[in-house]
């Protein structure tokens, strides 16, 4: 650690507006527990409902969900046929459509039209802009990563997350990453170039890829006393109750167990060494 250099944490909660069972989570884990900043998925089907439960709770941060795979879009079908289905869906091969992005003129030129009206649609909520990040971290691709830094800017965008998981305290958790999470690194520190070029600010470490959807309060008990310097964001994906949708979408996430870990006083113990507790 370099002299002076402090410990910061940051819990943070995808999936705004995905259900109003995750929605209630978000809330009573920042009512109650330690979560401080959330992201917002503009198009999702109970959006609405997240903005207004983010209006009641002022000090909650909310940023931008940027949703590229695997969920709505904003936009028509019509006006972004290479991205979505007849229905508005972006479908979940995120490598093929990673490909498409890279590739494809046309489809980039519809990418962008997305994005735009992703943080336009944000902008009209008349939230503030805390940050932006992306639905399964398709923002580590490179296009994708440099358009919403660009797009972004013009909305007052000033930081994003880097999902950057450090190997040491992981294996010291005893989770020792795999192939993936160093090829998961190398993206990273493309990403982490782009947000410097374009003057963002960005965490230094990300917690919640090797255990996502299980960032239970044992795990996260594990980690304490291994957290390195700097600004760890830890994100989760806390909801009240189980419901279909995400029955479908994440079968095996343990939603309910990661809100009781945000309001676990033996959690908020375990970090309160930590300069910050909210964002």
């Amino acid at each position: 650690m370099k002299p002076g250099r402090l410990k910061r944490v940051i819990f943070s909660a995808d999936d705004f507006g995905l259900t109003l069972a995750v929605n209630e989570g978000i809330e009573r884990a920042h009512r109650e527990g330690m979560l401080g900043a959330t992201s917002l998925m503009v198009a999702a089907t109970h959006a609405a409902d997240a903005v207004r439960r983010a209006r009641a709770n002022p000090d909650l941060r909310v940023g931008l969900h940027l949703v590229l795979v695997e969920g709505p879009a904003v936009l028509p079908p019509a006006e972004i046929p290479d991205l979505v289905d007849a229905a508005g869906q972006f479908p979940s091969d995120q490598a093929r459509l990673g490909v498409r992005y890279f590739f494809s003129p046309r489809a980039r030129r519809q990418l962008a039209a997305e994005i735009r009206a992703q943080f336009s649609a944000f902008a009209a909520t008349g939230l503030v802009l805390h940050h932006a990040d992306a639905h399964k971290h398709m923002h580590l691709h490179p296009t994708v990563g440099a358009m919403m830094l660009r797009i972004g800017r013009e909305f007052g965008l000033d930081r994003i997350r880097i999902p950057s998981e450090p190997a040491a305290p992981m294996r010291a958790a005893g989770s020792p990453p795999g192939l993936g999470a160093n090829a998961m690194r190398a993206w990273c520190g493309v990403l982490r170039a782009q947000a410097r070029a374009a003057g963002m600010r960005t965490n230094d470490h990300v917690f919640g890829l090797a255990w996502s959807g299980h960032m239970t309060a044992e795990h996260l008990l594990r980690l304490a006393p291994h957290l390195p310097a700097g600004e760890n964001e830890l994100y989760f994906h806390p909801a009240a109750r189980r419901d279909a949708l995400l029955d479908r979408l994440m079968p095996g996430y343990e939603h309910e167990a990661e809100l009781a870990a945000l309001c676990d006083p033996r959690v908020r113990a375990a970090y309160d060494h930590t300069l910050s507790l909210r964002a």
